[in-house]
């Protein structure tokens, strides 16, 4: 017997809801964090007994974002960069 507050008891005609259709199955989690406003994602998904493993996971994907060296811009001959074409050259001004 179902409680009338309970998530089945509450579902129409006694349809099991979605969360007792989860329970027994597996659900994979991860995690992202957020630094320097840049988020940084977990590299694998995790089963839920496992939640820190994601967690620590993105911690170190985080920690090798922000030990990269910093990448130079690389002009090649022959390029337009933004400080050259104050006209709109390269930009789809519309004019030919």
């Amino acid at each position: 017997m179902s409680l009338p507050n309970s998530a089945q008891g509450a579902a129409a005609g006694n349809q099991p809801s979605w969360q007792d259709r989860l329970r027994g199955g597996r659900t994979a989690w991860s995690s992202t964090v957020t630094v320097q406003g840049q988020n940084v994602a977990a590299r694998y998904w995790y089963d839920g007994q496992f939640i820190n493993n994601a967690k620590e996971d993105a911690a170190e994907m985080a920690l090798k974002v922000l030990n990269e060296p910093p990448r130079a811009s690389t002009v090649y001959p022959g390029q337009l960069s933004s400080q050259q074409s104050p006209s709109g050259y390269g930009r789809g001004a519309g004019r030919f």
